[in-house]
């Protein structure tokens, strides 16, 4: 246990931040798979509305800090790659 007084401050503000951030990469996750999900159903006018959203998304989660600025852009990247491969394959 820690036994400075600001040590135990930083400890709570660890624990809040924590949550915060684990709740932000669980939307992005969760958008991310939604929008895997409906590229793979085929239903692409639902993808191209769904990836405006999630592109934003995973901006804001970058600028946050939640994920790297490459791993940000590479997941803009392979989404759209995506969903251009299923429109061209339908």
């Amino acid at each position: 246990m820690a036994n400075h007084k600001h040590t135990l401050k930083s400890q709570r503000q660890d624990i809040v931040r924590r949550e915060r951030n684990r709740g932000l990469r669980t939307r992005l996750r969760r958008a991310l798979r939604s929008l895997r999900s409906a590229i793979d159903a085929g239903k692409t006018d639902e993808a191209r509305s769904v990836l405006n959203g999630t592109v934003s998304l995973i901006d804001k989660m970058s600028a946050k800090g939640i994920i790297h600025d490459n791993a940000a852009a590479r997941y803009k990247s392979r989404l759209a790659k995506r969903l251009a491969g299923a429109v061209a394959a339908s």
